[in-house]
């Protein structure tokens, strides 16, 4: 008796136009466990760590701190405080977080959130400047119309090595249709103020499942994306990041649980900033 055979089994559907063949990155898929162990045993030679993430508002900065944090622990958290509603700046305060290794002692690496860039109001590009050079001091209350003074008591007038930014890094929405002028323009001067202070540079693409139903579907599927490889380009090409420096990450943000595959993307990002700021810290 012959056996029915269905269509879809001798005519799969076809690939999607969205999504090329082969990947356009190598990403380490089912290695999680060594970046894993590599984040777990670093040691640095100096100092910790600090890496200071700034960008638009609802960019996923805060997000991605907690994303980090889920990932060292193996479940979700949420520290550093969200807002699904948007539109206005949810971190007002310059906030250090550091992330327990066990009870007692901490990863060596910080992070430092910061209010993000709006139009009119949001942090002042002079205060993301001062931070860098680590004259602000954790807890101060960031004020969009005016920026730290001399005079202010959250002012670190004699910033140690341990209080500067040892790696920058850009936030930016996978999502958004196209960046808006005013907003290039205080990323580059950022950027540009970072380069004079020879502090490394990354950028991280967040919300790329949003920004690609094919990756919504598949986070496999992110560096086949025709739209997020288009995107990295329109990113380097604007703010002038190589594309190399430019990790796509999807941070967690509704799950319950980690994923490896989400936890791959996030370690490559994070493995990177920990190595640039380590190689700041010993060039000094």
């Amino acid at each position: 008796m012959k056996k029915n055979v269905s269509c879809a089994a001798v005519n799969p559907p076809p690939p999607s136009p969205k999504v090329l063949p082969h990947e356009w990155r190598n990403v380490p898929w089912g290695k999680k466990a060594g970046d894993l162990q590599i984040v777990k045993e670093y040691q640095p030679f100096k100092e910790d760590v600090r890496i200071m993430l700034y960008g638009s508002v609802g960019a996923g900065k805060s997000s991605f701190i907690n994303s980090v944090e889920s990932v060292l622990r193996g479940e979700i958290t949420d520290r550093a405080k969200t807002d699904a509603i948007g539109g206005k700046s949810f971190t007002t305060k310059y906030r250090e977080y550091t992330i327990q290794k066990v009870p007692g002692t901490h990863y060596p690496f910080v992070f430092n959130d910061i209010m993000g860039l709006e139009k009119d109001e949001g942090v002042c590009v002079e205060d993301i400047k001062l931070a860098m050079k680590g004259h602000v001091k954790d807890g101060y209350n960031f004020n969009p119309r005016s920026s730290l003074s001399e005079n202010d008591q959250d002012y670190n007038r004699d910033p140690s090595l341990n209080d500067r930014v040892h790696v920058l890094v850009c936030v930016i929405p996978g999502s958004i249709a196209g960046m808006q002028d005013d907003s290039v323009r205080k990323l580059r001067e950022v950027r540009l103020a970072a380069r004079d202070m020879e502090i490394p540079e990354i950028a991280i693409l967040t919300k790329i499942d949003e920004a690609c139903p094919e990756v919504g579907r598949d986070i496999r599927n992110v560096y086949k994306s025709k739209y997020l490889k288009k995107k990295i380009e329109e990113v380097s090409g604007v703010l002038g990041f190589p594309p190399n420096c430019i990790f796509p990450v999807k941070n967690y943000n509704s799950e319950h649980e980690t994923s490896d595959n989400t936890d791959t993307l996030i370690l490559s990002a994070l493995t990177r900033m920990i190595k640039s700021g380590e190689d700041f810290v010993n060039d000094l």
